[in-house]
């Protein structure tokens, strides 16, 4: 084959019909991804495999990877696939639109089945049905004017604050230093009471931004 015939061959290759196609397979593929995330619990990844995937989007395990180098690199399109759904851009993030943010990010959370990672240890739910108890009675005994819903949330809050969970993220994800993270922790419990006790009540669901 001469260089004229090769470049010839090389172009009906490249051609737009060809691109398109492959451009409709990635897409394909990615949509699969997604499709088998919103079937499992917004932290569990397991499912989004190679296999999987291509199984799910109707291509062999080939075509996936002429797509995507590895798993790491699907996995991120994917993601970039979940935020485009959830309508965030953490690149625009301000602090004037956290309140915003969260609301709009948990809200896409709860579109995809809730399976928690809470123990279900007896023992360890023992103990966390009396703390459950100790903060809403300290809520109540804060502001006893505020409807069950509202006590129950702020209470449900501090529970969230003070676990062992947010604790480990704090000094693992965030590299605080264990004091640091206690300290934190303390902090935003302390802006809790101090609106418990100014009567600065959880905005009810239909108030939330």
């Amino acid at each position: 084959m001469t260089a004229r015939e090769e470049t010839r061959a090389r172009r009906r290759y490249e051609s737009p019909v060809r691109r398109e196609r492959a451009a409709e397979t990635r897409e394909r593929i990615i949509a699969a991804g997604a499709e088998i995330l919103h079937e499992h619990a917004v932290w569990n990844w397991n499912a989004l495999t190679i296999r999987g995937v291509a199984q799910r989007a109707g291509v062999n395990e080939r075509t996936v990877y002429r797509h995507f180098a590895g798993e790491a690199e699907l996995r991120a399109a994917v993601m970039a696939r979940l935020e485009q759904e959830a309508g965030v851009a953490l690149d625009e993030l301000r602090l004037d639109d956290l309140r915003h943010f969260t609301a709009t990010v948990l809200g896409y959370v709860s579109s995809f089945p809730l399976d928690p990672r809470t123990t279900r240890d007896p023992t360890l739910m023992a103990a966390h049905d009396r703390m459950r108890d100790a903060l809403l009675a300290a809520v109540r005994e804060g502001n006893q004017h505020w409807p069950a819903r509202d006590r129950t949330v702020a209470a449900a809050m501090l529970d969230v604050l003070w676990s062992v969970g947010s604790y480990e993220r704090l000094v693992a994800d965030w590299g605080l230093a264990p004091q640091d993270a206690i300290n934190a922790v303390t902090w935003v419990i302390g802006l809790v009471e101090r609106a418990i006790r100014a009567d600065d009540r959880p905005a009810p669901s239909e108030e939330t931004p």
